[in-house]
């Protein structure tokens, strides 16, 4: 089992050089957006921070939360996955470094650009900007 998780972190650690690994800042910045959007969302319903949502939620009403999370990021994580089994293919047929295609592995690369950023981000923004919204003061009409 350890040299399996050696494995996988080797390889992971590999991927952020040579081939396609520009998709290592593309794929967490379009999850950050999908983040912000998700928290300026929150904030405005006024729901209190993603990840202590869904953590202290009862099990009936985590459903439709990891459902709302997967209708952000889904297209996301589907793209990194198909993303890293090309950069295998290229690394295993082409470059040749490699001798084996582990598919787990664009699982958990395509886990850790789209879906971790996003739970890291979301509820620190909706903070920040719940911050923010409760400092402005209404507008005051200037009718004399």
């Amino acid at each position: 089992m350890a040299d399996i998780l050696v494995r996988i972190w080797q390889n992971l650690l590999e991927r952020t050089e040579g081939p396609m690994h520009f998709r290592f800042l593309m794929q967490p910045l379009m999850s950050l957006i999908f983040a912000i959007k998700a928290a300026i969302r929150d904030a405005k319903q006024g729901d209190v921070p993603y990840l202590w949502r869904l953590v202290y939620a009862k099990k009936a009403e985590r459903k439709p939360i990891a459902k709302e999370t997967w209708k952000d990021v889904g297209k996301i994580f589907i793209i990194g996955v198909i993303l890293d089994i090309i950069y295998q293919l290229i690394v295993v047929y082409k470059v040749k470094t490699e001798e084996h295609f582990y598919p787990l592995e664009s699982i958990i690369v395509a886990f850790l650009l789209a879906i971790v950023p996003y739970i890291i981000f979301r509820g620190p923004v909706n903070r920040i900007i719940t911050l923010f919204k409760g400092k402005q003061q209404p507008k005051k009409n200037d009718e004399s």
